[in-house]
């Protein structure tokens, strides 16, 4: 253990978060997304894992050392419902409001088609995958900064 970490996060998660730069994007996935073929396209090229954690907690852990891009409009997305863009599943509400309790404010996920959100996931730098088992439990968050004064 360590002080001040939350110990949801692994060795393996922490040394990818602390590899990452400013705006490479890190996916938060549920057990039905295809993440291990998906991880291996990634710059960091292997499956993470957060097993026995749902989906929010998983995120909540990540954000708890992981800053948000502030720049650009995607700092966050989840993966639309086919058939139903505009429907939000409890598992994307119990998200967003990890992220705004993170944020110290409301910032809305953008929606990301399903294929769409596959492609984006391969250019992502890695992937964790949750022990979250609803169906649309998967997730993408853009790195920020941590500016000098903080």
């Amino acid at each position: 253990m360590l002080k001040g970490l939350d110990p949801r996060l692994n060795a393996e998660v922490l040394y990818a978060l602390r590899a990452m730069g400013h705006g490479d994007v890190l996916v938060i996935a549920d057990t039905n997304f295809p993440a291990d073929a998906i991880a291996r396209q990634t710059a960091f090229g292997e499956l993470l894992r957060m097993d026995n954690l749902t989906a929010a907690e998983a995120v909540e852990a990540v954000l708890s050392v992981l800053p948000l891009d502030t720049f650009v409009e995607d700092f966050a997305g989840r993966m639309e419902v086919v058939g139903a863009a505009e429907e939000r599943p409890a598992v994307q509400i119990e998200v967003q409001a990890k992220i705004d309790a993170a944020e110290g404010r409301a910032r809305e996920m953008v929606a990301v088609e399903r294929f769409a959100f596959y492609e984006q996931a391969k250019a992502a730098y890695a992937v964790i995958q949750t022990g979250e088992r609803r169906f649309y439990g998967c997730f993408l968050l853009r790195k920020g900064v941590i500016p000098p004064d903080a």
